[in-house]
């Protein structure tokens, strides 16, 4: 199983590397500079960018559902997406030259903040619906999103903040993407307290009763979330219902194990990110649909058909 899955990634990995405007061979890659050069700064940083994303972006969303309680809980419907982009617009405004290491440290420090208020926030409502609580979280996104777009206006830097409204690929290039590669230590941090996740996905007080520091494990989850997010809306834009459909698929066919469906929804989001940027690319040749859009598509159909099952269920 795992060597099909392997080979099935390579391949798509290989066709992202030779996919796009400028006809790439491989053959003629030691014989021709200009193609070489294309390879090396735009396709290899944009194949890189997709599979750390996608993976990252994926268990992101599982851990965010693990700690609220809730399948519908993701970076999307949680406020995480739009807390990173107030932490950057923030960043632009109060240091218009600063360097994108003090826009990830302002970013990651809003989206922290903004979920630990949030699973503040969910933990005391009575009302514990699978339903109710993403809203409220869409809700509370759309009033970051608003805070952020008023004081963007008022700065005169509306376009700025555009750029990180749909997730996009096509500028992903060398000396650009390296900040994703904090999602490598983000992701090892997580498969290091996974089984402490998965407890405290059960309840505060059944965490304690395993003498599980339950505050303790939510700070950390939400620390690697906020990582992941951050550099991920700082290199490409906002990618939205990643984390939520993966998560959700995966655990439907192997179950909520953490420590175990890791590596799965790692894989999972990697290869679903890889054939929605294939997608964009190749539907209206030779311009390109952004990534957001197509994932954001495919994704709203896949989450109002887990909605509507689990509505039937109830």
């Amino acid at each position: 199983m795992w060597c099909s899955a392997i080979i099935g990634i390579l391949l798509l990995s290989w066709m992202s590397l030779f996919t796009g405007v400028k006809d790439i061979r491989a053959g003629e890659l030691l014989t021709d500079s200009e193609q070489l050069l294309v390879f090396v700064i735009s396709r290899v940083p944009r194949t890189v960018a997709l599979i750390l994303i996608g993976a990252g972006m994926s268990i992101a969303g599982f851990v965010l559902q693990q700690l609220s309680q809730n399948r519908f809980v993701s970076p999307t419907t949680s406020g995480a997406l739009e807390a990173a982009k107030m932490g950057i617009l923030v960043a632009l405004m109060v240091l218009p030259q600063s360097s994108l290491s003090v826009r990830m440290v302002l970013a990651v420090l809003f989206t922290f903040v903004t979920s630990f208020v949030f699973i503040l926030f969910i933990s005391k409502i009575k009302l514990r619906s699978s339903i109710f609580i993403p809203l409220v979280g869409l809700m509370f996104s759309g009033i970051l999103s608003a805070i952020s777009t008023f004081f963007a206006y008022k700065n005169g830097i509306v376009q700025n903040t555009q750029e990180w409204l749909l997730g996009d690929f096509s500028s992903v290039m060398q000396g650009q993407y390296e900040g994703i590669y904090i999602i490598l230590p983000a992701v090892l941090l997580i498969s290091i307290f996974a089984q402490r996740i998965t407890i405290a996905g059960m309840g505060e007080s059944f965490a304690r009763n395993l003498g599980i520091s339950y505050n303790g494990v939510v700070c950390i989850g939400l620390f690697t979330v906020s990582i992941v997010v951050s550099s991920s809306v700082i290199t490409v834009g906002a990618i939205p219902f990643l984390g939520l459909i993966i998560p959700n698929m995966v655990v439907i066919l192997f179950g909520d194990n953490l420590r175990k469906n890791l590596p799965i929804i790692a894989y999972v989001g990697a290869v679903f990110l890889l054939i929605c940027d294939l997608i964009g690319r190749v539907l209206v040749y030779p311009y390109e649909v952004p990534i957001g859009m197509t994932v954001g598509i495919i994704g709203g159909i896949i989450f109002l058909v887990l909605i509507f099952k689990k509505q039937t269920r109830g």
